[in-house]
């Protein structure tokens, strides 16, 4: 049988221990307090964040963790020097307006350019200084096989619901391209170490490219104040679990505070990830979704990224985006214009759009010479056969429509294949009768908000169109139901991209809409898209993240587990293993003991097929039993038929069946009843509730107990189980409301049971006895590891420190695992629980051997 620290060295020789090197340090370390320059030692180091406090006056720091940073640069070919300025384009840039004006804002990421090693510390500390940017130098090796290799030709696919099935269009998981990405993701944490103030800082990560940056941060500074948002979409459970490293990923992301997503799809399939990989349920608490994961809660927030209202509206009113404008509607005059504008990519759906636009020209005559798509390729982010096919397929249908549908001075499809300016972007969007978003599967695409608010124009842009001032403005959306933005915009037409015959039904619908139509849901539109900007999301994102934090320095924290398997254990300050020598001590020096010991999972390992007691188990309750001064019980939520037959062989064994409901002394007494419970009737109402949900929930079934039924469902799929349990639940409550009744969930179960039967109630009872009897213990030991034991836990405390003793008993209530609880103590598993039984069971046994010899020479002497 393996103990708890076996299975962790067994993952330590299974799992990926990758011990890098620290990152040579290019960068000074950021000054935070006045006169003392903190310094970070190497992850086997001795130092940790609490060597050192910050004070409270200490400007916090926002630190934005990205791929890359919102820079420009280009090296001056005359003086050889680097010169460097903010990219405006980026959201990382544009999300510092949703923060305080006394909040330091800080990047950490990579330049899109090669430096020569002699030149970054030179970079780097000009960035650092003008610009509050610490780059990241990753070897371009390592930047190809991490970046292009397993990011873009692998992460990014399998995100978009690609799997590398085929060769030809997707690479498969090379365990190499996995280690650049670790390394890199390595890089990445060391540089936000180097400037971080653990006390006050708040760290930001961004995007699938550093998953699992968090847990080389949380291994370094336990209460790392810790955020993740994630740009691209999460895919279902049955995507994600293909990927080998899906446990290393799924756990970093899980060592974050709050976790974004774009959508509740993307949540939701996080969380099912969690559920089924990991067995973690969730819990919505007063709106919040949050994970319990060993002690800490994970929040999961649902909020789609904003534009830039100030950018966008600033760019409207620039003379050259008039200009384009008015050129543009001269070229395209008495033409009702459509608008794209997709990155080459082969999820942006550019094919199905334009075989869409060919089919609304087919169905459609009369549309043709009136109508034109425009559509603007941005240059591609990867690189790939399956990009050059793309490219090649969207260039050979566009001729051919325009080669079937065109004539002298018309061109049904315009493709534009080159870096368009963001002012001629603007132009096109004023002037587009509709916009249409046509991808296969997408994150949060902003271009449906950008067409809105340059549709809504400004006075200097209506005014270069000739729009009258105060006259409506209108805009129509036909997007791509698989996108992020598509939940916010109710108002667009959706559509599935793969049937082409509907997306050409939805352009006509939206080119021949009535304006006043037009109108209403570009009003509806506008409303969301202006107040829910970026920098409404990255203010809504912070506080979530402040509030998640708040509890950080209430707990204490252990990290556990080597490697990527490695997380936090937060718990109670009082909390601790529960010491063998310890309590052995106070077992030896008391003499009216009361043991109470929870069956399945506490001496009995859940994982087990064989649920009948070993005779390791009956031999040291025997033990335990054959002291006088002990009084042992099992309290169990098995019926009593069950446990009498098990226990047959333990004759001064106490045992309390279902939950308490059934309580016996000890072999020879017979079986007491509760006197709460004697009116069973509300099971006729009961029962076939909880039939019906068994019929509808394949691997469920119920367990009728006598004074209790139980619906269990752990064999059920993870999330159709958990739905139906929630759902019965409320159910239940429902038909039972006038019942002396209570129905509670617990772990993989939903029970009913009669009001006031708990273990808490065994515990009171026989400590109870004990001190009417004259016999009030002097020492208590109750171990559990369900829900249901810490009502044991409660009891223990309250009842044995009532009794009028002068000295107050030792209580040892102690749950099995690491986890929050009542309890003050823990115990890893079922194997520290024998080692701590038989621990006793030997002081138990000299006692009573010593006991016997003692009264055999008494008994000669006396003859």
């Amino acid at each position: 049988m393996f103990s708890r620290s076996c299975i962790s060295l067994l993952e330590l020789a299974s799992g990926d221990m990758l011990n890098f090197p620290q990152t040579p340090r290019n960068l000074p370390r950021v000054m935070t307090i006045e006169g003392i320059i903190p310094d970070v030692k190497n992850s086997d180091g001795s130092n940790n964040e609490d060597t050192y406090v910050v004070p409270s006056e200490c400007r916090e720091k926002k630190i934005i963790v990205a791929n890359f940073l919102p820079l420009h640069a280009q090296k001056d070919v005359k003086s050889g020097r680097w010169c460097f300025s903010f990219d405006e384009d980026p959201i990382l840039l544009q999300l510092k307006d949703g923060f305080s004006s006394d909040d330091v804002v800080m990047y950490v990421g990579s330049l899109k350019v090669d430096i020569d090693a002699s030149e970054q510390e030179e970079v780097s500390q000009k960035l650092l200084e003008e610009f509050n940017c610490v780059p990241t130098f990753l070897p371009p090796e390592l930047h190809k096989k991490y970046y292009h290799g397993f990011c873009k030709q692998y992460l990014w696919p399998l995100f978009h619901y690609m799997l590398p099935m085929c060769l030809d269009h997707s690479n498969r998981f090379d365990r190499l391209l996995w280690q650049a990405y670790v390394s890199a993701n390595k890089i990445y944490a060391d540089k936000v170490m180097e400037v971080i103030n653990p006390e006050n800082d708040y760290v930001w990560v961004h995007d699938y490219h550093l998953m699992i940056l968090p847990t080389f941060l949380r291994r370094r500074f336990t209460r790392v104040k810790l955020g993740f948002f994630l740009h691209s979409p999460f895919p279902s459970s049955e995507i994600y679990r293909t990927l080998p490293v899906r446990d290393e990923i799924l756990r970093a992301l899980l060592n974050v505070d709050l976790i974004g997503f774009h959508t509740f799809d993307y949540a939701r399939h996080f969380l099912s990830c969690c559920s089924r990989m990991l067995g973690l349920d969730y819990e919505s608490k007063r709106g919040y979704i949050g994970l319990e994961y060993f002690g800490r809660t994970v929040y999961v927030k649902i909020l789609p990224v904003g534009i830039h209202m100030g950018r966008l509206q600033s760019a409207l009113n620039h003379p050259s985006s008039s200009m384009k404008a008015k050129e543009i509607q001269e070229q395209f005059k008495g033409k009702k214009l459509i608008v794209g504008v997709d990155d080459m990519d082969i999820f942006k759906g550019i094919s199905l759009k334009l075989l869409a636009m060919e089919q609304l020209l087919q169905q459609h005559p009369e549309l043709r010479g009136k109508v034109v798509l425009v559509q603007i390729v941005n240059p591609a982010r990867s690189t790939g056969k399956d990009v050059q096919e793309a490219k090649k397929e969207t260039y050979s249908t566009t001729r051919r429509i325009n080669e079937v549908f065109g004539f002298p001075g018309y061109e049904p499809v315009v493709l534009i294949d080159r870096n368009v300016p963001f002012h001629e972007k603007t132009a096109y969007y004023s002037l587009a009768e509709c916009c249409i978003v046509n991808a296969v599967r997408d994150g949060m695409n902003l271009i449906p908000y950008k067409y809105i608010i340059c549709r809504q124009g400004t006075p200097n842009m209506d005014k270069a169109l000739g729009i009258p001032l105060d006259s409506p403005h209108t805009s129509t959306l036909v997007i791509s139901e698989f996108i992020g933005c598509s939940p916010s915009l109710s108002g667009a037409i959706r559509v599935n991209p793969w049937n082409i015959e509907a997306v050409a039904d939805a352009l006509n619908v939206a080119i021949t809409m009535p304006d006043l139509e037009k109108q209403l849901r570009h009003e509806k539109h506008y409303r969301y898209v202006s107040s829910h900007d970026v920098a409404y999301w990255a203010r809504s994102f912070v506080q979530d993240l402040e509030r998640a934090c708040k509890d950080h320095y209430r707990k204490r924290c252990w990290g556990i587990g080597f490697g990527l398997q490695f997380r936090i254990l937060s718990l109670s300050p009082s909390f601790r293993k529960l010491s063998i020598d310890h309590i052995l001590s106070a077992y030896k020096r008391t003499n009216r003991r009361a043991i109470f010991l929870d069956y399945d999972g506490t001496i009995m390992p859940e994982t087990s097929i064989v649920k009948t007691p070993s005779p390791e188990v009956i031999s040291v309750l025997n033990n335990l039993c054959s002291d006088p001064k002990n009084t042992v019980f099992i309290v169990s939520g098995r019926g009593q038929d069950s446990l009498s037959e098990w226990f047959s062989q333990c004759e001064n064994l106490g045992i309390a069946a279902e939950h308490g409901y059934f309580i016996r002394w000890s072999r020879k007494s017979n079986w007491e009843t509760s006197s709460l419970a004697i009116d069973l009737d509300w099971k006729r109402i009961a029962e076939p509730v909880m039939s019906l949900y068994t019929e509808a929930t394949d691997g469920s079934y119920i367990e009728s107990k006598e004074s209790a039924l139980v619906w269990h469902h752990q064999d059920a799929d993870p999330d159709f189980g958990s739905c139906q349990a929630k759902e019965m639940l409320d159910h239940l409550e429902n038909v039972l409301a006038n019942e002396p009744v209570v129905v509670k969930r617990g772990q993989h179960i939903v029970e009913v049971k009669p009001q006031g039967v708990t273990k808490g109630l065994v515990a009171e009872k026989v400590l109870s006895m004990m001190i009417g009897t004259g016999k009030a213990p002097d020492f208590v030991l109750c171990i559990g590891d369900d829900r249901s034991d810490e009502d044991m836990f409660e009891s223990i405390s309250s009842t044995a420190y009532s009794s009028c003793q002068n000295v107050p008993p030792e209580i040892f209530a102690c749950t099995v695992g690491q986890k929050p609880s009542k309890a003050r103590y823990y115990l890893d598993d079922t194997v520290d629980v024998m080692t701590l039984l038989h621990g006793l069971t030997t002081d138990s046994s000299l006692k009573s051997r010593c006991n016997a010899e003692f009264d055999q020479v008494s008994f000669e002497h006396i003859y």
